[in-house]
């Protein structure tokens, strides 16, 4: 569903300092351009984009985008504006309702080397390798740049894993599996854990394919023994993703830099930048997963709305940084609701750099204050 809001009741929030500090947004700064009807001045992400191959590893995260989002680079706010195109095109190839044929129901609609131009993107610099399942429904794809001029733009060579939202009914019984599960870690280390029903959802395989979890692997695996190696250009994978999608990028970039980390060959491997760009994503895990991801190197960028209520949910965001100059009896309190939070399972912790957005006009609706249109629009319609 598509979002009808007016650019008179737009304003954006940013965040006074990156994630590290734990603090949320101070200033409201208010929107200058119009918001524009649908996006189509970026159906083709590439045309008329900013050269940023000097500064691409700052656009990606490498220093946490500190100055970029207060206010919004333009450089940055292109970029995301791209990706998010990306995650349009997921959820355009997907076949909603089977159409004259039922049994083709949860599938992509397109052919792989026709899909980003059959979803609206007829010129973007990058071909479709793989189609992505979760269980048995297609849920992304994986593309590399192999365009030269884009390559030249972008400054390297970028993967993007792009992931669709919510869509089907096993997807939403997944959604609400909100308590934490452990996931795999070596001996010795801190106990992280992820909402149940992402995790399931991201580690099952299908009947015809295997679990999401080993397709990104892979193909991303592939992909770099392709184009990695001496004199090739950089290379970066950016996961992207609405919603679930959103949630599914993130544990994607995990699953990406922790196998980077782990691989044998680790040594000889060009150096990677793994970026998460998120949409409008609810809570993915606890303390110990945010900083195994941050330790990893992966890095996280959450476009919030406000207004979202997905974005605030599941459990209760309980981070464990110290309580700072506050009264003893308060600190004591805060200890106490985040012990009994643990204990119920519910101590969820934001993950990476938050860019947030809110417009006035969504506030009372769920639905529109959760839409990808809106959030692409508001992004858009940042000045820098």
């Amino acid at each position: 569903m598509a979002a009808s809001i007016s650019g008179s009741g737009a304003r954006i929030c940013y965040p006074s300092a990156p994630r590290g500090t734990r603090r949320r947004a101070a200033a409201v700064i208010s929107v200058r351009s119009s918001l524009a009807t649908s996006s189509a001045a970026t159906r083709n992400p590439s045309s008329g984009m900013r050269m940023i191959g000097r500064q691409w590893t700052e656009i990606q995260g490498a220093r946490d985008w500190d100055g970029l989002l207060s206010p919004l680079d333009g450089a940055l706010r292109g970029e995301l504006v791209r990706y998010g195109e990306f995650v349009r095109a997921a959820y355009a190839s997907f076949d909603f309702d089977g159409g004259a044929a039922p049994w083709s129901y949860g599938s992509c609609r397109f052919p792989i080397g026709s899909l980003l131009r059959r979803s609206g993107l007829p010129e973007t610099g990058y071909r479709v390798t793989r189609l992505l399942h979760a269980a048995s429904n297609y849920i992304g794809y994986v593309a590399v740049c192999d365009d030269e001029d884009e390559i030249e733009r972008l400054g390297r060579r970028d993967v993007v894993v792009a992931f669709r939202g919510t869509a089907t009914c096993s997807e939403w019984v997944h959604n609400f599996k909100s308590s934490l599960t452990h996931i795999p870690s070596s001996h010795g280390e801190e106990e992280a854990m992820v909402e149940s029903g992402f995790w399931r959802l991201f580690t099952t395989p299908g009947k015809a394919h295997d679990s999401l979890q080993q397709q990104v692997r892979g193909e991303v695996g592939r992909i770099v023994g392709e184009y990695g190696g001496d004199g090739m250009p950089p290379l970066s994978v950016t996961v992207t993703g609405h919603s679930l999608g959103a949630a599914l990028a993130v544990l994607a970039a995990y699953e990406i830099t922790t196998a980077a980390a782990a691989s044998s060959d680790e040594a000889a491997a060009p150096p990677i930048m793994v970026t998460a760009v998120s949409f409008g994503g609810p809570r993915v895990g606890n303390a110990a997963f945010r900083r195994r991801l941050e330790e990893s190197g992966g890095k996280v960028l959450r476009v919030v709305n406000s207004n979202d209520i997905v974005t605030k949910v599941p459990g209760f965001a309980a981070d464990d940084g110290d309580c700072g100059d506050v009264p003893a009896a308060a600190r004591r309190k805060t200890r106490v609701a985040r012990w009994l939070v643990s204990k119920m399972g519910w101590a969820y912790s934001d993950v990476g750099c938050e860019l947030r957005l809110c417009n006035e006009g969504t506030a009372r609706n769920v639905v529109a204050s959760h839409d990808l249109d809106l959030y692409l629009k508001l992004v858009a319609a940042c000045t820098d």
